[in-house]
This record gives structure tokens, C-alpha cells and sequence, in this order.
């Protein structure tokens, strides 16, 4: 009786023993079949853009139009800094503006006075040569008749009073050439005068016309930082915790908050670089979230990081240092989720998430 009942529970164990054989063998040759056509890791994350919210002017804070974690749309305003001062400066650009533009109108009538002025010397000029040239011949005249009345004088058959009157006709024609020559030397400094005064008002308004480009920028740096004081979203998505509140003084390059881009949701995966040898860009990707372990959404691999991770970490690993010890890098792989995916679904991630990733290789 006792033999029998060994017999049975032998023949029990011996099934149950082939059973678990037979399920390990299967399971074993799944796996392995799998990992011949697949990647995996949990080592991976969602992201997206995370725009920061950044004050490009300082001022105080007068109102905060967002609440944490409000959804808001691009243009939509964020806060308001005070712009009494931005309008002050806008104001005074606006005076130095008007400014410019009157000396540069002041300059501009000064070239005209000096061109007129230029064209007065130049037609004097002319006159004076030509009433040299006229003064010339009546000198000519004057002393033809002076040298025959003085030899007729000599003769005796002119009275003396004829002869001094040619002489005085000859001297008055000197004396009268002399005096158009000298206001012909005037005429040419004052053309000179003329000329040098018109260059410099030419130059002038050079100085004004630029002064009048500089006062322009100057009002338009004005306005742009007038612009500043109130800060728009630039992108769709969701505000991170507020961390500012009217009276806060804020400065220029100083991050506040944050704004979650909701254009586009991609997942990061660390793999080892042992698994890479048959990944490639274009693959096909499932990814599992965490926190949706139901759901399961479709990706594709769209690029590589040109370096692994630890490369951009603050201190990098030199290996040419201190004692050497080998471990396994990890090279991080963009994965964009596809379009096929439920956008209510994709909307559900949130960067950061923990998320499992199977890549498939064939």
C-alpha cells in the first residue's frame, strides 16, 4: 500500500517537474526571441518645451494676470511692470527728436545762405573782371592820349591846360583799375569766405543728420523697453508655480517662472550603449507611462545625442586619472511620439514622467 501511494506521488512530481521544464523553455525561448527583435529600458522620461519666463527691463510688479498652473495662449498677458519711468524716457527721446530735427532744418537753411552767398561772390567776381577789363582799356586810352598831348605840349601847340588834362585823365584811369583790381581781391576772399562757410554748414548738417539718426534710436530703444514692461506668453501651454506678486522688484535676465510648450511631447531614452548596435533613427517605439500603465502610446526613434550623458554633466569623468574602472555609458535617443496617438491621451504626460520604452529593432 505504502509502495503504490510512493509510486503516485513520484508520477506527481515527475509531471509537475516536466511542466515547469516545458513553461521555462517556452518562456526562455520567448524572451530570447524577443530580445532578438527588441530594445528595452526604463530609463526614460517625457519632455517638453519648457519656456522660461524672463523680464528684459527692471521695474516693480503692479499686476499678475496668471494664477499657478493656468493654461494660457500666445500674446496672452502675463504681468505688467511699472512703465512710469519708460514713459519718461520715451517722452525726453522724443524731445532730444524734435531737437535734432530743428538744427538739422537750421543747418539746412545755412547751406542755402551760403550757396546764395557763393552765388553773390561769383557774379561780383565777374562784374569786377569785367570792369578790369573795361578800366584797362580806357587806361590804354588815356595814356595813348597822354604820351601825344605831351609831345604836342613840347611843341608848344596844345595850351598846358589840355596837356594836365590828359595827365588827369591817365592818372584817374590808374588809380580807377587800381581800385577794381583790389575789389576783384576782395571778391575772390569773399568767395573764399563763401565757399569754406558752405562746406562747413555742409558738414553741419552731416552732424545734424546723424544726430537725428542717433535721437531716432534712441526713441525707439525707448519704446521697445516701454514694450517690456508688459510681458506676453510667446508660446501655447501651461504656467509652472507663480512665484512673483505686485510690489516685487524684478531684473533683467532674472528667471521667474515657467510656461510647459504644449506643441509637441517627446520621451528621452538613456539606453545603455551596449543596445545600439541595431538601433536606428526611423524605428518603431512603444512606450508605456507609469502613471498610465494601461495605455500604451506609438513613437519612432528620431535622433541620437552626439555624446552620452555623463559627458554634459558639471564635473565630466576623465579616465586618464585615478584608478580606472569600466561601466557601461548611457547615450540618451529622442523619441517623438506619432501622430497615430490620442491627443487627449498625449496631453495626459507631463515632462518628467517615468515612462518604459521598447524599441523595435527588426
Amino acid at each position: 500500500m505504502e509502495k503504490n501511494e510512493k509510486k503516485k506521488t513520484n508520477k506527481k512530481f515527475l509531471i509537475i517537474l516536466i511542466v515547469l521544464v516545458v513553461l521555462g523553455g517556452v518562456y526562455g525561448t520567448f524572451k530570447y526571441m524577443h530580445a532578438q527583435a527588441h530594445e528595452e529600458t526604463d530609463d526614460a522620461q517625457v519632455e517638453r518645451n519648457m519656456n522660461p519666463i524672463i523680464p528684459r527691463v527692471t521695474g516693480y510688479v503692479t499686476k499678475v494676470y496668471v494664477k499657478d498652473n493656468d493654461i494660457v495662449k500666445k500674446g496672452d498677458t502675463l504681468f505688467v511692470i511699472d512703465d512710469k519711468d519708460y514713459v519718461v524716457r520715451v517722452e525726453d527721446a522724443k524731445a532730444a527728436l524734435a531737437a535734432a530735427e530743428g538744427n538739422y532744418e537750421v543747418a539746412k537753411a545755412d547751406i542755402g545762405t551760403s550757396s546764395a552767398n557763393v552765388s553773390v561772390s561769383e557774379a561780383n567776381l565777374q562784374s569786377s573782371k569785367g570792369n578790369i577789363e573795361a578800366a584797362k582799356v580806357r587806361l590804354w586810352r588815356a595814356d595813348n592820349d597822354f604820351k601825344r598831348f605831351e609831345n604836342l605840349y613840347k611843341n608848344h601847340s596844345i595850351t598846358k591846360q589840355q596837356f594836365e588834362q590828359a595827365q588827369a585823365t591817365k592818372q584817374e584811369a590808374e588809380a580807377q583799375l587800381k581800385v577794381l583790381q583790389q575789389q576783384q581781391a576782395a571778391s575772390n576772399y569773399q568767395k573764399s569766405v563763401s565757399v569754406s562757410r558752405s562746406n562747413v554748414s555742409g558738414k553741419q548738417t552731416e552732424v545734424a543728420s546723424a544726430n537725428i539718426k542717433r535721437a531716432k534710436a534712441t526713441l525707439d530703444a525707448a519704446n521697445l523697453n516701454l514694450g517690456y514692461t508688459v510681458v506676453t506668453a510667446q508660446v501655447d501651454g501651461q504656467v509652472s508655480a507663480i512665484d512673483i506678486q505686485p510690489g516685487q522688484l524684478v531684473q533683467p535676465g532674472q528667471s521667474l517662472f515657467y510656461i510647459i510648450g504644449s506643441q509637441e511631447t517627446w520621451v528621452v531614452a538613456n539606453f545603455k550603449e551596449t543596445q545600439l548596435n541595431k538601433m536606428k533613427e526611423g524605428q518603431k517605439v512603444t512606450i508605456k507611462a507609469d502613471a498610465f500603465p494601461d495605455t500604451e502610446f506609438e513613437g519612432e526613434i528620431t535622433s541620437f545625442s552626439p555624446a552620452t550623458g555623463s559627458r554634459f554633466s558639471l564635473l565630466p569623468p576623465d579616465n586618464a586619472t585615478g584608478n580606472f574602472v569600466k561601466t557601461i555609458q548611457r547615450l540618451p535617443v529622442k523619441i517623438s511620439l506619432t501622430p497615430a496617438n490620442d491627443k487627449e491621451k498625449v496631453k495626459l504626460l507631463r515632462p518628467g514622467m517615468n515612462v518604459e520604452v521598447d524599441v523595435h529593432v527588426k
